[in-house]
């Protein structure tokens, strides 16, 4: 097995609660987020896996997620719904979900993007309570749908290359689902457990897949990223001095660099590396972040 380690972003101010980093191919820019502190942050990667921070945005007073769209800016899991961020910073609410948001204790969590240009994006409870976790899909004509419900902790997702199987993480059960994927209309077939971690040094947090559709997924708590074959095998791993791993995305003109994102939360003593970025190069690329391509104005009418 492959052992990695990898190397804090000392150039980056470290985040309460760091999540999601996200390739925009388009911008040639690393997006992520501070959940806790409502905020979306952007950054410049080099060649050589260098990040420079180049801009902080407010989303909301939480935000899950931030993937590309293609009418411009940004849309964001923000609060109970989702939200249109600008290239300038306006934050637009588009939509309010039914029976989600801060009064019925949940807030969005991860999100991305389908092969067609799908959002997906799915729920927890503030106190992670079993159950309180739903997973929504918003199609390219603005209309939002409700594709799973009974989550705990909605977390990591992504496809194959092929777009055939997505990969769902539920963190609260510890576990990554492969669900068969319909690409025509976005739904979900019959599931199986690809890893069940309840048993392991922490539970699946988010998650992404290389070229090679090799599934790669931080760990929280464990301070480790693994890199998991199709079959399940454990092939790699990353080791992160910073304890709550908390998501990776690959990134830079290459996508030869694993970024890695990790958070403060729930720590008693915050140790400095604690919420920082992190990068390792580990001998493999990904694919960018999928690009929302439905208008932005079908979602607001919505």
């Amino acid at each position: 097995m492959q052992t990695l380690t990898a190397t804090p972003v000392q150039g980056v101010e470290p985040a309460v609660h760091g999540e999601g980093p996200t390739w925009d191919a388009a911008r040639r820019e690393l997006v992520w987020v501070d959940i806790d502190a409502g905020l979306v942050r952007r950054a410049t990667v080099s060649p050589a896996g260098v990040l420079a921070e180049v801009g902080v945005h407010r989303g909301g007073d939480t935000v899950g997620f931030v993937v590309p769209a293609a009418d411009g800016g940004w849309l964001l899991g923000a609060d109970g719904g989702f939200t249109h961020l600008s290239v300038d910073g306006e934050a637009t609410v588009l939509v309010e979900l039914p029976g989600e948001g801060p009064g019925a204790g949940t807030r969005m969590n991860d999100g991305a993007v389908d092969p067609v240009g799908r959002l997906l994006g799915g729920t927890m409870g503030f106190d992670e309570r079993p159950g309180a976790g739903s997973l929504y899909r918003v199609d390219l004509d603005g209309s939002v749908h409700t594709v799973l419900t009974g989550l705990t902790i909605s977390n990591g997702i992504e496809w194959t290359a092929d777009g055939r199987t997505v990969y769902l993480a539920d963190s609260g059960a510890a576990q990554i689902r492969a669900y068969a994927y319909d690409v025509d209309d976005g739904s979900f077939g019959d599931d199986r457990v690809f890893l069940d971690l309840s048993d392991d040094d922490g539970p699946p947090d988010g998650l992404t897949l290389d070229d090679e559709d090799h599934v790669w997924v931080a760990l929280w708590g464990a301070g480790q990223v693994r890199r998991y074959s199709p079959d399940g095998e454990l092939v790699a791993q990353v080791q992160v001095t910073a304890a709550n791993t908390s998501s990776c995305a690959f990134a830079g003109p290459s996508l030869d660099h694993l970024v890695i994102s990790t958070s403060t939360q729930g720590l008693e003593t915050v140790p400095p590396d604690a919420g920082r970025l992190f990068v390792v190069r580990p001998g493999v690329t990904g694919r960018p972040a999928g690009v929302y391509r439905g208008p932005v104005d079908a979602l607001r009418q919505a």
